[in-house]
Formats: C-alpha cells, sequence, structure tokens
C-alpha cells in the first residue's frame, strides 16, 4: 500500500457538526481548494489526482455524510450533504477557495457554494443535469426507494454482473480498471451491511426537483466553472451538458475526453489534471495568493 493509501485509513482531523462528524484530510500548500466526491464513493476517489494538486493547492478532502469514515448517524440527502460541505469550508476559515467534485457531489457542491462571494472557481466531472432524468438514474433511485438498492449494488458490484452494462460496465472505459485498487477501496467494502447500507441512504432520498432546481442555483455562481466530461457517459450524456453551460452566471466552458465514462477522474486521471491544473492555476492561483499576501 502506498503511503498516499494509508493516509486515507486514518482522517487527519474530524469536524464535530450537529448531525455527525465528518472525516477530513488535508494535503499540499497554497490556495484552498475543496474536492468532493460523489456516490458510491469517498475522498480517497481523489488519490490519482492529489499528488498533482498538492504541488500548487493546499487540497482539503471530506468524506461526505453516509460515506468512508464519516460518522453520521442522522438523515442524509443531497441539502444535508450540501449544508456539511458548506459548514466544512466556513470551519477551515478560508477567504477564498475553489472547489473541484464529480457526480453526485457535483450537486452538492453546487448546492454548498452557489452565493457565497468566496467561490473563486469550481472543477465539475461528469455530474447531474437539470431537466435529464437518464433511465439509469431512476432506475437506482427507484430502486432504492422500493429497498432494493441494497442487494442490486451488491449484485452489480460484484463478478458476472459488474463489468456488463447491466451492472458497472457503464462507469469506465474498460471495465477491468475495477480489478485493482479502485475494487479494493470501493466495492470490496459493500459486502459489509453496515457499509452498504450507509451508502444507500443517499439514493433513497435522493430528489430529481432539487436536480431541476439546480438550474436556477447556476444563476448564483459566477465564478469561473469549467466542466470535464467523459464523452461517453451513459448517465450525464455531453451534449445535455454543453447545453447547461449557458445557465451559470459566470463564464463556463466543456472539454471532453474521448471515450470517457461517468467515473473519467479515476480511470482518466492524467487527462482530467490537464485540464483541471492549468484552469485551476489561472482562477485561483494567483488571485488567492493576492488575498493571502495582502
Amino acid at each position: 500500500m502506498s503511503e498516499l493509501l494509508r493516509r486515507f485509513s486514518s482522517p487527519d482531523s474530524f469536524v464535530e457538526l450537529p448531525g455527525g462528524r465528518v472525516a477530513t484530510w488535508r494535503f499540499g500548500s497554497g490556495p484552498d481548494l475543496i474536492a468532493v466526491h460523489g456516490f458510491p464513493l469517498h475522498a480517497a476517489t481523489w488519490r490519482h489526482l492529489v499528488p498533482g494538486l498538492a504541488r500548487h493547492f493546499t487540497v482539503h478532502l471530506l468524506d461526505l455524510p453516509g460515506a468512508g469514515r464519516t460518522e453520521w448517524p442522522g438523515p442524509v440527502d443531497l441539502q444535508i450533504s450540501a449544508e456539511t460541505v458548506r459548514a466544512f469550508i466556513d470551519r477551515l476559515g478560508v477567504r477564498r477557495y475553489g472547489v473541484l467534485a464529480h457526480d453526485s457531489g457535483g450537486s452538492i457542491a453546487r448546492l454548498a457554494c452557489a452565493g457565497d462571494e468566496r467561490l473563486a472557481a469550481m472543477v465539475l466531472g461528469n455530474t447531474e443535469i437539470p431537466g435529464h432524468h437518464g433511465l439509469l438514474l431512476q432506475i437506482f433511485i427507484l430502486a432504492a426507494r422500493l429497498g432494493l438498492a441494497g442487494p442490486m449494488l451488491r449484485a452489480i458490484s460484484r463478478p458476472p454482473l459488474r463489468d456488463t452494462a447491466l451492472g458497472l460496465g457503464p462507469l469506465f472505459t474498460d471495465a477491468s480498471y475495477m480489478d485493482g485498487e479502485f475494487g479494493e477501496l470501493f466495492l470490496d467494502p459493500l459486502r459489509d451491511p453496515a457499509v452498504l447500507a450507509s451508502q444507500v441512504r443517499l439514493l433513497r432520498a435522493f430528489d430529481l426537483d432539487v436536480i431541476d432546481a439546480l438550474a436556477e442555483v447556476h444563476r448564483r455562481i459566477d465564478a469561473p466553472t469549467l466542466c470535464i466530461w467523459g464523452s461517453d457517459d451513459p448517465f450525464f450524456p455531453v451534449a445535455k451538458a454543453r447545453a447547461m453551460l449557458v445557465q451559470f452566471a459566470g463564464p463556463a466552458e466543456l472539454v471532453e475526453i474521448p471515450g470517457g465514462k461517468l467515473f473519467v477522474h479515476e480511470d482518466h486521471a492524467e487527462e482530467f489534471l490537464g485540464h483541471a491544473l492549468p484552469f485551476l492555476q489561472r482562477t485561483i492561483g494567483v488571485r488567492a495568493s493576492a488575498i493571502r499576501s495582502a
């Protein structure tokens, strides 16, 4: 196990909030960057990007309610998760920050940071799109509400279904990516009934009305936004993501990673970083440094 992965086995600290204890990590130095993971992952999903980002930024990670090392006995939904992220940022005491987020973490980050004058830049990986209720997403939500999401996740996270279109094959360009570290970090733990039940809580409370309301949320995000999209994502089509850009109050752009799917920051990490890093340096690096030295 690498030294970086050992870091994720135990949080650097916990943030005590009314709903529970949020596990957090901190890497590097420089302007502040908060990374928000998606479902059904935890903070270690950023492990491929942290080394490159930490050379230029102070990277703050957290496990969202219901995920990873965070202890959260109370309810979990998108709004609660967003409030948790906002409280985490407030506790950091930063005067300027950027955000990197993916999948459901992208929705949570947008809800958390809209209207925040401290937000300097936002990078969104494949994430929910207002007005788009894809069939795959609806199937997951319906299964959760029928009490079937746990057994379904358990089934599709293991062979023989795992690598197929009925399983987790649509998440990656090459399904064999799940044979290694990704499977050990995120799929094997789902065999634990407590871990599985905790992850399913977000799905059970997933509200598509909140997703559709992101169109209004975008009008309160005036910081520069970069969307980095896997071109072949079956959950969140790139054409609909590109059409979403006009909703943002600030400048917004989208770049595609050819052949990438939903978890493009995992199996195309070098390309993802190649887009995200210069954007973040351009938008928050100099501005945040100037503020700190003022």
